[in-house]
């Protein structure tokens, strides 16, 4: 996906954020090279307690959004700029720990989730920022797939001017076959709930392929793997992605009069992989959510799963990757001017090694 929705963090609640928390804390840790210095500790942070998993989230409106996140074993309240670490006295009851009178407490529904933040008599709701049954938000294509398939095979691509770098796609899997493939666009597991790729393959232009087999090498002694979601895209499925989304979600989709970095085959959607498990590790949001979380810099979630955003990030950018804005899981490659638009369909990539 291309553009996400901005970022939108107000002023921190009197009421939540004390004064004397707000010149007492630092600043909230969301810039570029404290999310790389994050990472840069050995080892993993053990699991937030699972007891506290319920209450990590966003509260209160847009225009004050309180943010509650797990840190070195501690919960915090998150404001615009400023912090307040929180001590637990019951399953729901918290104080600040700068001023134990200070009570936050957690209430829950009917159904037992937490609904909404209750603190110096002020109330915040809790916010449905992204899915949190591991479903990414679904589009319903405007016109039968079939069609908008057929219609993107018998159109062109934007016309360019170049000069480009010869074309050299390569599969990942054959350059390094421990790099491991979850192709959402060849399942019904995506955006729009309906496969578009014919075959679950991964291709990225030579260069940034044998770099992404180095960014696998470096994190293998660290216990981690890659795992990627998706690679080089054809012109004609860009095409599609548009035709198939109504107007307001066109924000969502790259516009195909421009094409894209996946189209030039030097982008790739990736997370990381626990070798001892095989299974994906925790993120700060699912991949291709469409909500605040998914912004690389983003400061809610765990000391878990930032620390595997960070290493991610760090990993590849030691191989001239970089992150887009919007996307934690999105990476581009440095060259990517270099080469034109592609569309070729993955049947017709000749093997290479």
């Amino acid at each position: 996906m291309l553009t996400r929705f901005a970022l939108v963090r107000g002023p921190v609640l009197a009421v939540l954020l004390l004064a004397t928390a707000c010149r007492t804390t630092s600043p909230a840790r969301s810039s570029a090279s404290s999310v790389i210095a994050a990472g840069s500790v050995d080892t993993a942070p053990p699991p937030a307690p699972a007891r506290w998993l319920p209450l990590i989230g966003e509260y209160g409106p847009d225009s004050a959004v309180t943010i509650v996140l797990e840190r070195d074993g501690q919960l915090w309240l998150h404001s615009g700029s400023a912090e307040t670490p929180l001590a637990q006295e019951s399953d729901s009851t918290f104080t600040s720990a700068r001023d134990p009178g200070r009570r936050v407490v957690f209430r829950r529904g009917g159904t037992e989730r937490v609904t909404r933040l209750e603190a110096g008599g002020a109330t915040l709701a809790r916010r449905q920022v992204g899915p949190e049954s591991g479903n990414q938000l679904v589009i319903t294509p405007v016109r039968p797939i079939v069609e908008l398939r057929r219609e993107a095979l018998a159109s062109r691509p934007p016309a360019e001017a170049g000069p480009f770098r010869p074309t050299e796609l390569v599969e990942l899997t054959r350059l390094d076959p421990t790099i491991k493939l979850e192709i959402r666009y060849a399942t019904s597991n995506n955006l729009f709930g309906t496969p578009f790729y014919t075959q679950p393959r991964a291709f990225l232009q030579r260069p940034a392929a044998e770099a992404l087999v180095r960014v696998n090498a470096a994190l293998r002694p660290r216990g981690y793997g890659l795992l990627v979601h998706d690679g080089y895209r054809p012109w004609s499925v860009t095409k599609m992605f548009w035709d198939a989304s109504p107007d307001d979600k066109h924000i969502f989709v790259a516009d195909p009069a421009l094409g894209s970095k996946h189209n030039r085959g030097a982008a790739v959607d990736l997370t990381l992989y626990d070798l001892a498990t095989g299974a994906p590790v925790e993120m700060v949001s699912t991949y291709d959510e469409t909500s605040p979380r998914a912004y690389p810099d983003y400061p809610g979630g765990t000391s878990r799963q930032r620390w595997h955003r960070a290493l991610l990030r760090r990993a590849m950018e030691a191989q001239r990757f970089a992150v887009y804005e919007t996307e934690w899981w999105h990476f581009d490659y440095a060259d990517w001017k270099q080469y034109g638009i592609g569309n070729v369909d993955f049947e017709r990539i000749a093997p290479t090694r």
